[in-house]
């Protein structure tokens, strides 16, 4: 199962993602689809925060995880376009979870930001 947990500060802005886990959908060595389905997700909103928001993430990434958290200060703009950023991949994520429940869990954390 894969799981992605966002993460959100008191304000409901959010500051990252981690994705964990394969989908497992497919027997092991074949080519998953959902799996690369969220890994494509996680791995262009990592892209497009450096493109769009002008922003470098924190990032650590390796077989079968990827967190992404925005660095500590943000301008008011790259903020902005950082939410933009993160309701497309989020609403990705949503549509991959409603399409495989069975295979994607995925929850929201309010906490403070960690970098």
């Amino acid at each position: 199962m894969t799981t992605i947990r966002v993460f959100r500060n008191s304000d409901g802005q959010t500051f990252g993602y981690e994705v964990s886990g394969h989908a497992g959908s497919v027997p092991a060595g074949d080519i998953d689809l959902v799996c690369c389905a969220v890994s494509v997700l996680a791995e262009t909103g990592v892209n497009a925060l450096e493109t769009v928001a002008g922003i470098r993430a924190h990032v650590d990434m390796r077989d079968g995880y990827l967190l992404c958290l925005l660095p500590k200060h943000v301008t008011a703009e790259q903020n902005e376009n950082a939410q933009k950023v993160f309701l497309t991949i989020l609403t990705g994520f949503e549509g991959i979870k409603e399409s495989y429940p069975d295979l994607i869990r995925m929850h929201v954390e309010e906490r403070r930001p960690i970098k």
